[in-house]
């Protein structure tokens, strides 16, 4: 995957993963999306998403979070930057309301939402200030917000093992790749928690969701990852084909301790910050 677009490294970042998430979303919920998909209730639940709320939904992905809004009785619409994504989304829900849009640069009238969600999306964004203060001013007042990203590589294996396999080999990083933002730099609690406090929002609470991922075995894992993420899969890409291969044995040694008798049990932990507008 090489980035697209003019403009700034981040510029051509967020085209690079617009362009990889949408080249993910068939395999997408073979392993990441098994997760995601568990969060979409703690982020609706956090928000208080009742029914008659108008609920914008960033970075749908497949639409776990939008579906589980209008189960609940609510009016959901769901936007993406990745078109595969909004693809996906719409054939497993043709009849909700699923639209390109950029978290940075929403398009809609101020006041549109009575709640906006976002499932791991601001730890993937070049500017998440200007995203929190766009997701302020679609809010009606009183208006909700929850947003979630993963915890830490340590603390959070499900990425962990293949960062730390990375590391292990001495991988140089992809120049692409680096020109992301850090993508953990709202796992502390009070950057997270800052982040949607600098934007006005009220009443602001930060938790952590820990969750297992259980998969068969290390193939499953490998290419099931591989499948659903972006940056990390771009990462391996860049490497050649001796590296490729140590970095996958350096993953059997990382993934040994996760072995129980029905496969590999690996903890999933994320950070949810949700609040209100005033």
């Amino acid at each position: 995957i090489a980035p697209m677009g003019e403009g700034s490294g981040l510029e051509r970042f967020k085209a690079f993963e617009a362009e990889g998430w949408g080249q993910r979303a068939g395999t997408y919920e073979d392993v990441l999306g098994s997760i995601t998909a568990r969060v979409a209730e703690p982020l609706l639940d956090a928000a208080g998403v009742r029914a008659g709320m108008r609920v914008l939904d960033v970075a749908t992905g497949p639409g776990y979070a939008a579906e589980r809004a209008a189960t609940r009785g609510a009016h959901p619409v769901g936007i993406d930057i990745a078109e595969g994504m909004l693809a996906l989304a719409r054939a497993r829900q043709p009849e909700l309301d699923f639209r390109w849009g950029d978290a940075e640069e929403l398009p809609f009238e101020d006041g549109s939402f009575d709640a906006v969600v976002g499932g791991f999306v601001v730890n993937h964004l070049p500017d998440p200030e200007r995203a929190m203060e766009e997701a302020v001013r679609v809010l009606s007042p009183g208006g909700s917000v929850a947003f979630s990203v993963w915890d830490r590589p340590e603390r959070n294996r499900l990425n962990g093992v293949f960062a730390d396999a990375v590391e292990d080999v001495g991988a140089d990083r992809s120049p692409e790749v680096a020109e992301g933002p850090d993508p953990y730099r709202f796992a502390d609690d009070a950057a997270f928690e800052a982040l949607l406090t600098g934007a006005g929002i009220d009443d602001v609470a930060v938790e952590t969701l820990s969750l297992t991922l259980t998969v068969p075995d290390a193939d499953a894992l490998w290419d099931g990852f591989m499948g659903s993420s972006v940056r990390m899969r771009a990462e391996i890409d860049a490497q050649t084909e001796d590296v490729r291969r140590r970095i996958r044995e350096a993953f059997e040694h990382r993934v040994d301790v996760h072995r129980r008798p029905g496969g590999l049990e690996l903890p999933a932990v994320a950070k949810l910050a949700s609040g209100r507008t005033g």
